[in-house]
């Protein structure tokens, strides 16, 4: 019985990612939907600075490159110059809650008709597992040998109590890749957003929870578990807003 066909818009080509990195697996969705909706030669993604930075390298479709955080305001020129073309960002946590925490909630506010793919692995992978905005209270990194302390560093942000007020956002949802049923509940979520800007609907956001089994310190196994059984109590699973 065959239980997987890799999409044809996904590259045969040797992953850079660690061993458990959540990347694969969703790199692998954006290739299935692409195929799905047959967008091929109508898509643009953006990549900025981060781990999925050489996107590229695995999908067959056209991808920008963007700076550390701005992913949104490429997109935004790319689909403000060629409203017909489908354009999405692929965005970590560090890039964009930190350096690029005003272009997403500018982007939002504004209403730009294009999909946010964001990956949230609770630390930054790409420059050596410092502590991001998403790291939870008492995760150990590379800033915070302790822990994080919410004292003095404040809680992790949750970007979807931000966005769910405005106005302009049509979709909003959080998903994992913890299992196969998460798996397709994530996709799901993506498919809406790109289902939502082919609408000509307003922006949406997919915030997907992914495993960093390097910069956690733990096996491929340990870092599903933990966002089974940690990560979803500080950033619940589920549709935030659809309208």
């Amino acid at each position: 019985m065959t239980t997987y066909i890799k999409p044809e818009e996904l590259r045969n080509v040797r992953s850079h990612y660690c061993a458990g990195c959540g990347h694969g697996i969703l790199h692998r969705l954006v290739a299935e939907l692409v195929n799905e909706f047959n967008i091929t030669e109508n898509l643009v993604a953006v990549a900025p600075i981060g781990c999925a930075v050489i996107a590229y390298d695995y999908w067959k479709f056209d991808v920008s490159e963007a700076a550390h955080g701005r992913a949104p305001a490429v997109a935004t020129g790319i689909k403000r110059s060629l409203p017909d073309k489908i354009v999405f960002t692929y965005q970590g946590d560090g890039d964009l809650l930190a350096i690029g925490m005003s272009e997403i909630l500018h982007a939002a506010n504004r209403g730009e008709k294009i999909s946010v793919f964001f990956v949230n692995n609770n630390v930054y992978g790409m420059t050596g597992g410092q502590m991001a905005p998403t790291t939870l209270c008492g995760q150990k990194t590379l800033t915070t040998p302790y822990g994080r302390n919410e004292l003095d560093i404040g809680p992790p942000i949750d970007i979807m109590k931000i966005l769910k007020n405005f106005d302009n956002v049509s979709f909003l949802a959080r998903g994992t890749v913890t299992n196969p049923k998460e798996v397709n509940i994530t996709k799901e979520y993506m498919r809406k957003s790109l289902q939502t800007q082919m609408d000509n609907k307003g922006f949406s956001l997919v915030e997907i929870l992914s495993p960093c089994p390097t910069y956690w310190a733990m096996t491929p196994v340990n870092a599903l578990k933990h966002i089974t059984e940690t990560v979803v109590k500080k950033f619940p699973l589920g549709i935030i807003k659809d309208e």
